[in-house]
């Protein structure tokens, strides 16, 4: 089959179009980076360089495909642009699609979407993967659609490697232990705490990029028909589990991952410059999490897990972790 792969060679798009060429089938990979294109050829797939607001651009490349494999990206990179508005980046650029996949005649979609995507109310940041939803289920009817709802990335636990770093020393990381750990632990050198608005009990749904890759080729491959939604993870794990995993890979078995009020999350990312809308988000998302709704209609459509487990995974964070150390 003809593919087209959008999201370059990022840590989905790039294991996805692996599988894709190791499977036979024609694959071409867009980027809005043109020093991409050597390394996308050098895979074996073509490089179709341009970006994914241009409808023109997208028209072009869609037209002949079966399958277009669409996710949206602009996120984390604009974490401290203050104007920035996620929701309508995410919009223009699912829209393009829209017109694109209309214009070019292409009826089997499979779109990355998110766990939380089910519903708008309180989930926060994930509120772009439902907004996302939406305009790809105005497509035609005879357009198929193949939603795919993977959990919390476990890369995303990176965002943990400064704040565990900053809690295991100075008066902060000192109060925190002694909080935590009580005056005992804290003489016997027990310093290191992972922090958000959910932890504890709470739950995670965790997923490896390498999985998510290879359930939608799997996808690719199964019948298309009407509108269908998949969920994708790898782990179900309370934060104290994977405080725990983490813990023992980093060299320090007594990790914590306790949850801070909302105020608290929200009062230290806004200190640090970080975009108000994208704050508001996080801290919503995290309080669906640690309510449980942003898990809600997973565990009503709750999928078999993936072979990728954390304990694979904390080998990469303990390398990021003592990087300068």
């Amino acid at each position: 089959m003809k593919i087209i792969v959008t999201g370059s060679l990022g840590n989905i798009s790039k294991p996805l179009t692996k599988e894709l060429i190791k499977k036979g089938h024609t694959v071409t990979v867009i980027s809005s980076k043109a020093e991409r294109k050597k390394e996308i050829e050098a895979m074996g797939a073509k490089a179709a360089i341009g970006t994914m607001q241009d409808i023109d651009f997208l028209t072009k490349t869609f037209t002949g495909a079966d399958i277009a494999y669409l996710m949206e990206a602009g996120g984390p990179e604009n974490m401290f642009n203050k104007s920035y508005d996620l929701n309508k980046a995410t919009t223009e650029i699912v829209t393009a699609y829209k017109k694109a996949v209309e214009a070019s005649g292409i009826k089997k979609v499979v779109h990355l979407s998110s766990v939380g995507a089910h519903t708008d109310k309180g989930m926060g940041l994930v509120e772009l993967h439902h907004i996302a939803e939406g305009i790809l289920k105005q497509l035609p009817n005879d357009v198929s659609i193949k939603f795919m709802r993977p959990g919390g990335f476990f890369y995303n636990l990176l965002v943990n490697v400064e704040i565990i770093k900053t809690l295991s020393k100075g008066l902060l990381g000192a109060i925190m232990a002694i909080r935590y750990y009580g005056v005992r632990g804290f003489l016997q050198g027990k310093r290191g705490v992972m922090v958000a608005n959910y932890g504890g009990d709470n739950m995670n749904i965790l997923v490896s990029p390498d999985d998510i890759a290879s359930v939608i080729s799997e996808e690719m491959e199964k019948p298309f028909e009407g509108r269908s939604v998949r969920y994708i993870a790898s782990e179900e794990l309370t934060c104290n589990e994977v405080a725990e995993i983490l813990g023992e890979a980093i060299g320090k078995p007594y990790l914590k991952w306790p949850a801070i009020s909302n105020k608290m999350l929200a009062n230290t990312m806004l200190k640090r410059g970080m975009n108000e809308k994208m704050v508001k988000g996080i801290v919503e998302m995290g309080a669906a999490a640690r309510a449980g709704k942003l898990y809600e209609d997973y565990y009503q459509h709750r999928p078999v897990l993936s072979h990728t487990k954390l304990k694979d995974y904390a080998k990469e964070f303990a390398l990021e972790f003592n990087k300068n150390n």
